[in-house]
């Protein structure tokens, strides 16, 4: 059950992705755009989302535990360090660059652009760098 939900969801994101205009690196990199032509649609899809966001943090976390899960997974980090700043300036370099982030990407693989290829395949092989680096499995 915990799969079809998953795929569900993601689905259910992608498809939103696409609504919103989040897999067209022209529209992304125009609202990243401030200084020249900016466009801010992508505002109200960021802002779409912290509302769906707010609401649904209050609904699920009323609950002791998930509903398809033994316990809820929050992050035990608060502290702003210099790997989570780093990581976030390197997310932000390379979304300005490729107008791309990891959901947008992917759920824009079907397409097959070549950019689109090669930005996964360079997020690919970060990822698999940093997990090297770290140890993590």
């Amino acid at each position: 059950m915990g799969v079809l939900v998953a795929f569900g969801a993601g689905l259910l994101f992608g498809v939103g992705l696409a609504l919103g205009g989040m897999t067209d690196p022209r529209v992304v990199l125009g609202f990243l755009d401030v200084a020249g032509g900016w466009n801010p649609a992508l505002a109200f899809v960021l802002g779409g989302a912290l509302f769906v966001t707010a609401i649904g943090y209050r609904l699920v976390f009323r609950r002791r535990r998930p509903l398809l899960g033994g316990r809820f997974s929050l992050p035990r980090a608060t502290e702003i360090d210099a790997r989570l700043t780093g990581g976030a300036a390197l997310f932000g370099i390379g979304w300005g660059l490729a107008g791309y982030c990891p959901g947008p990407a992917l759920a824009s693989l079907p397409a097959a652009h070549a950019g689109t290829l090669v930005f996964v395949l360079a997020m690919l092989v970060g990822l698999a760098l940093a997990k090297a680096r770290t140890g993590e499995r």
